[in-house]
Formats: structure tokens, C-alpha cells, sequence
């Protein structure tokens, strides 16, 4: 099955071809999927397409008077897509949803530990010879209340990390897994009850139109003073505007963030050689407790390698005339 991936970086790339070994011709284009790109698909079958890339009515369409019937999304987000369009054209659309939780939720525990011991300064004092400890004490995570807002696979994979650290679980989610509480002891609560009872929070929810904003300011107020705040989830789930505000005020102890609700353009670029022009991303890096990684959460060998398997496995199926599996 001839198939254009869109997005395309040299690191997954091997992987893609290992997991392929000759079976499907890949058309690999470092390029976003967009208005403006889809005319590349012309003659391909199938599309695969990564979390930034664009494929809205517009784009769909497009796609489609190219050829292409099928979709191979290389992520477990699928909010990139208009999937009522997609089904309304005939287009089939996968995900990877397990490419592996454990990624994910390790690095939302490096951005914790990295914020709470300060190591971002403690690294900078040191390289500067400066070996005093001023400014530099942090917390035990023993004995401190986690919230987890999103509690499927993901955060129920950091349920049990923190569990092991012996903190206590706050947990919300629509479909509650009674498992998180009989394992690790996880409360499930009020999206309101987690904010106000929470010493960290940490955000592991798809994005929807239920979901937008919806960490705002009203939310945040909520926190307990000086209290920490991560992202791992999704970008616009949090205001980050409202962010910023509570950081101005000191009320925000401290904000990790692998995602960014404008981060499309942005991420996975080189912009080393230009101005950065969102002034709102701009002003979140002059915060000393304000730590951001540019969504690399997923960024193991082991999760490369599933995206790949998973996104194959896909074309497979579909080139067989055959539902693949976690068609959405």
C-alpha cells in the first residue's frame, strides 16, 4: 500500500522501515500534513500522519480527491483529526493507543522531580562553579497528596510509580478503573476536590470540546498555595493564559509542561535562528519554576518501535481488505 508519512523526523524513521521490511511502499515527507501539503498524498492510499499534523474537513477532502482512504495516526491523541468528516468520506482512521503509557508517565515524574530539587538551577550553579545550596530545597515526595486527572492507562501507570513513593492518589476520571483503588489506593474525586487537595496535579486527559480550557483560572485558584502543576496530556486542556496569571501571583509553585495548546509550528522545528513570536510561550520561559520540554514524552526506543509495529500493522490490515485493529 503506497503511503505518504507526513511528518516525518530522522529518529522514528529506522524504525518505520524495520517494522515495514518491504511490505508497503513508504513515502516519507518531513513536511506537516496541511491545505498546503496534501497535494503530496496524490496517488497514495493511505496517509500517516503525527500529533501536529492538520487533518481538518478541509484537508480531508483534499486528501481524498487525491485517493487516499485511509489514515494511520502515530499517536494515541487523535484530536488533529475531524473524524464525524472522515466517516462522513469513507475514510478508515487508526490510532496507536498503547504505544507505551510507561514513557509517558516516567516523564511526568522527571518533570516533577526535576522542578520540585530544582536540578535545572542546581545544574546552572554548578557549571558556574557557584556550589552553595541557596534557593535549592525542595520536598519529600513521601506523604505527599498527587492528583491525577485522566486515570486510563497512562495514569494509571503513574498511579502505581507514585505509589511506590509512597504518595497519596487523588484521581478523576469519567470512567473510574476500580483496580487504581484496590492496587494503590487512588480516590477518585471532583475535578475540584483534586485542585483543592492536591500538593501536585497531573494532567493525563485526551482533548474534546469537554476538555478545552478546562484547567482555567477558576481551577487553578482552587490549588493549595506554592502547589505543582503538570502537563503530559494534551496542550489545550490548560489554559495558558490563566497559567501564567497564577504563576504571576505566586499562587502556581510550579508548572512542568511537555505540551502546549500552540505548539503546532512550533515543536518538533528548529527555530534556533529566528525571533519567537508567541509572546505567550516566550513569557512562560522567563519563569525560574516553569520547566518545558518541547513533547518529548514519548521520545523511548521502546515507544518508537510500537508506533511503528502499531502504525504497520495498520496499512497491513487495510492492504488485506481487513479492519485494523483500534480503528476510531
Amino acid at each position: 500500500m503506497r503511503t505518504v508519512v507526513f511528518s516525518t523526523k530522522p529518529y522514528e524513521q529506522p524504525y518505520l522501515e524495520q517494522a515495514n521490511a518491504g511490505r508497503h511502499e513508504l513515502v516519507f515527507a518531513e513536511v506537516s500534513l496541511g491545505s498546503r501539503t496534501a497535494h503530496l498524498a496524490t496517488g497514495a492510499e493511505a496517509v500517516s500522519i503525527f500529533t501536529n499534523d492538520d487533518a481538518s474537513a478541509p484537508v480531508l477532502d483534499a486528501l481524498y480527491a487525491a485517493g487516499v482512504r485511509h489514515i494511520a495516526v502515530r499517536a494515541a491523541g487523535h484530536d488533529q483529526v475531524a473524524l464525524p468528516h472522515a466517516r462522513h468520506l469513507g475514510m478508515r482512521v487508526a490510532n496507536v493507543p498503547e504505544y507505551s503509557p510507561y514513557s509517558i508517565a516516567e516523564h511526568a515524574v522527571a518533570l516533577m522531580l526535576a522542578l520540585n530539587r530544582h536540578l535545572r538551577q542546581a545544574d546552572y550553579n554548578l557549571r558556574n562553579y557557584d556550589f552553595r545550596l541557596d534557593g535549592l530545597v525542595g520536598f519529600d515526595m513521601h506523604g505527599k497528596t498527587v492528583g491525577i486527572v485522566g486515570c486510563g492507562r497512562i495514569g494509571g501507570v503513574l498511579a502505581r510509580i507514585l505509589h511506590g513513593f509512597g504518595c497519596r492518589l487523588l484521581g478523576h476520571d469519567p470512567a473510574p478503573n476500580s483496580a487504581l483503588t484496590e492496587h494503590y489506593g487512588l480516590l477518585y474525586t471532583s475535578l475540584e476536590a483534586v485542585f483543592a487537595q492536591s500538593d501536585i496535579v497531573s494532567i493525563h486527559a485526551p482533548l474534546n470540546e469537554h476538555t478545552h480550557h478546562v484547567i482555567g483560572a477558576e481551577l487553578l485558584q482552587r490549588l493549595r498555595p506554592g502547589a505543582m502543576l503538570i502537563n503530559t496530556g494534551r496542550g489545550g486542556v490548560l489554559d495558558t493564559e490563566a497559567a501564567i496569571a497564577a504563576l504571576k501571583s505566586g499562587h502556581l509553585g510550579a508548572l512542568g509542561l511537555d505540551v502546549y495548546e500552540r505548539e503546532k509550528g512550533l515543536f518538533f522545528f528548529d527555530h534556533s535562528h529566528e525571533s519567537l513570536l508567541d509572546d505567550t510561550f516566550a513569557r512562560l520561559l522567563t519563569f525560574k519554576n516553569v520547566l518545558i520540554t518541547g513533547h518529548q514524552a514519548f521520545l523511548t526506543h521502546e515507544a518508537l518501535q510500537n508506533i511503528a509495529d502499531g502504525t504497520i500493522e495498520h496499512l497491513t490490515c487495510w492492504a488485506r481488505h481487513e479492519a485494523s485493529p483500534h480503528e476510531l
